[in-house]
């Protein structure tokens, strides 16, 4: 394979990380890997909201095939981008988990897959017209909270992998067991032996091909099932409105609203992290623009049965750990997607890897987005301010729906649909304490708690003093002006 990145003038974007151009394969294949990764988060919701609404497997998969064409258009949209919509940065784009709840509870209540549909339609378009105020924020987000944001999204993401390591479905019986976590244990070797490997064509592509040597593995030792490939339709085009067409409850509009906010929040800190990961510009600009083709998307998905739209987060460490920044290579990842949408055969292909096998590339994956995080926490100044606690009690905030995933169950439903994702709560507390520590300053002193107290070096009068012009400390031995090492004694031994 012709690994030679090839760079085509674009005119003065063409300097930025994301503009640089691959050969055809390799963008296919790095694609293809995007693909992979986000393919079980791709087709949960619909799983799920399907069976909640009563659906016979033939309409899940329907719904399905449908979530995986908008998603992929969705993803061309926000990488290649037209004038006031895209990020033009390598984010991929997919039916948002942050929804799920609510869409199963306007299905429990009675509004069904039509309601549904109309509150994401009316919802997203109220998104889109308030995205120039999201867009303004951007000052707001510091490395301070950027990194806070980014590291959280890794944390929360380990939860899934886990599960998808020890199988996926918690009410199989071999949920848990030893072959699936060896199996997800041994993935994640291959990815960490070939990441070693001298070539960079394999390196990079180490999550894809561990991914490929994992399910043969299952193949081999009976853990892989693709009896079902070859049952369904070969070729289905997603039919306009199949369930009928869409009703609008103004309960069922006002919930969904809540979760196109999330919605913006998550997508806001995706492509800042994506930024900070390419290493590229992200303005107010720059984010109207995604948030735009977020909500563009999520307005026109119901219409081919899909959901809302939103950037994928487990996307985001596969850019950090691959080193791949072009932006066209996930928009052939994009176009792979609206070719399993069309072809649900080769969909049932993608389906039948393993659980655990994508639970082992998770671990490094997600892992990958929290380090990137914390690199960019390095970044920030501690001393003499509450960066700190804004660190902590940010992380810790996050953590709160992760380790306790009911904490919010007796609270509004509106409250408990914001805060029960963790990335939107590390986000909100991040983003408040930005605020009241560093934008409003008044009251603020040197040590304000004990979390800022001793950060700073201190050294008194009376030790300068004892110092002399030219005097420095070289491995551990004070050395005069002459080049003399001067003692150094206890004050008993003085």
């Amino acid at each position: 394979m012709n690994t030679k990145k090839k760079t085509r003038p674009t005119g003065n974007a063409s300097t930025r990380p994301e503009d640089q151009r691959l050969s055809i394969g390799s963008s296919f294949a790095y694609g293809f890997q995007h693909v992979l990764t986000m393919y079980g988060g791709i087709i949960a919701p619909p799983l799920i909201i399907g069976a909640a609404a009563g659906m016979s497997s033939q309409d899940i998969g329907l719904l399905i095939a449908a979530c995986l064409f908008v998603g992929g258009l969705a993803t061309i949209l926000q990488t290649v981008g037209i004038p006031f919509f895209g990020s033009q940065l390598p984010l991929v784009q997919g039916v948002s988990f942050a929804g799920v709840s609510t869409m199963v509870a306007i299905v429990n209540g009675g509004g069904g897959i039509q309601a549904v549909f109309g509150s994401v339609i009316v919802a997203s378009l109220i998104g889109l017209a308030i995205t120039p105020l999201f867009a303004k924020i951007i000052k707001f987000f510091p490395p301070v909270v950027t990194g806070t944001v980014i590291t959280t999204i890794g944390l929360t993401l380990m939860p899934v992998a886990a599960n998808w390591a020890m199988g996926g479905n918690a009410k199989a019986e071999n949920y848990g067991s030893v072959a699936n976590i060896g199996l997800a244990a041994a993935t994640t070797a291959v990815v960490l032996l070939l990441s070693k490997v001298g070539n960079a064509a394999i390196s990079r592509l180490s999550i894809l091909l561990a991914m490929v040597i994992g399910t043969v593995i299952a193949a081999v030792t009976g853990m892989a099932d693709f009896s079902k490939v070859g049952q369904g339709e070969i070729v289905a085009f997603p039919t306009p409105f199949a369930f009928g067409p869409p009703t609008f409850e103004i309960a069922a509009i006002v919930s969904m609203l809540i979760v196109i906010l999330v919605t913006l929040t998550e997508t806001s800190a995706d492509i800042i992290a994506v930024g900070e990961i390419v290493d590229t510009k992200v303005d107010s600009k720059r984010i109207g623009n995604g948030l735009r083709a977020d909500m563009l998307s999520s307005a026109i998905s119901p219409v081919f049965n899909s959901f809302t739209q939103s950037a994928f987060a487990q996307n985001v460490g596969l850019v950090a750990i691959t080193g791949v920044k072009s932006r066209f290579v996930v928009s052939a990842g994009g176009l792979i997607l609206v070719i399993l949408g069309l072809l649900p055969v080769l969909g049932r292909v993608v389906a039948a890897v393993p659980t655990p096998v994508l639970g082992g590339a998770g671990v490094v994956l997600f892992g990958t987005v929290a380090a990137s995080g914390i690199r960019t926490l390095a970044k920030v100044e501690y001393r003499n301010n509450m960066n700190l606690i804004v660190v902590a009690a940010s992380i810790g905030f996050g953590m709160i729906p992760i380790a306790a995933p009911k904490f919010y169950d007796q609270f509004p439903s509106w409250f408990s649909t914001i805060f029960h994702s963790g990335i939107s709560s590390a986000a909100v507390m991040a983003i408040l304490l930005n605020v009241l520590f560093n934008h409003f300053k008044k009251g603020n002193s040197d040590n304000q708690s004990v979390f800022v107290a001793g950060t700073n070096r201190v050294v008194t009068e009376a030790d300068l003093a004892c110092l002399a012009e030219g005097d420095r400390f070289e491995n551990g031995k004070l050395i005069d002006c002459d080049g003399n090492e001067v003692p150094i004694k206890t004050s008993a031994e003085h």
